[in-house]
C-alpha cells in the first residue's frame, strides 16, 4: 500500500498573518486569495486534468487548529485511502487522532510525529467541489 502520495498543504502560525501574507504577496509573488492562503494547481501523467493542487495558508497564532502540537507549522499529505493509512499507524503504535473529517473536501485524519509536529492526512474527494 502507498501511504502518502503528495503534499497537500502548508499551514503556518503568524502573531501578524496579515503581516506575513503581505510579505509573501510582494516578495514571492504569491496570489494570497480572501480565506487567507492559495492553491498550487497540479497535475500528473495519470491525472491531466488540473484537479490537483497545493494549499498554502496562514493562520493566527492564536489558532487552536494544530492542537495538541505547539509548533508554529502543519504539514497536510495526500493519501488514497485514509482509513487504510490510519489503520496502519494505529498498528505501527503511532500517536493517532480517533477524530476524521469527511466533507465534499475529502476525508482528514491526523497524527503526531515524535517531535509532536500535528501531521494532517488527506484523501482528496474524486472530484473537487466548485
Amino acid at each position: 500500500m502507498q501511504r502518502v502520495t503528495g503534499v497537500g498543504g502548508v499551514f503556518i502560525k503568524s502573531s501578524d498573518p496579515d503581516r506575513l501574507k503581505d510579505w509573501y504577496r510582494t516578495h514571492l509573488g504569491m496570489d494570497i486569495q480572501d480565506w487567507g492562503g492559495m492553491s498550487f494547481q497540479w497535475q500528473t501523467a495519470e491525472r491531466p486534468q488540473p484537479d490537483g493542487c497545493t494549499v498554502w495558508s496562514v493562520f493566527p497564532a492564536s489558532s487552536e487548529y494544530f492542537k495538541p502540537s505547539e509548533s508554529p507549522f502543519m504539514i497536510n499529505y495526500r493519501v488514497d485511502d485514509l482509513h487504510a493509512v490510519l489503520k496502519v499507524l494505529r498498528e505501527e503504535q503511532c500517536d493517532v487522532d480517533d477524530k476524521v473529517e469527511e466533507s465534499e473536501y475529502g476525508k482528514f485524519g491526523w497524527v503526531m510525529d515524535p517531535d509532536g509536529n500535528r501531521v494532517e492526512l488527506w484523501q482528496p474527494p474524486e472530484t473537487f467541489p466548485g
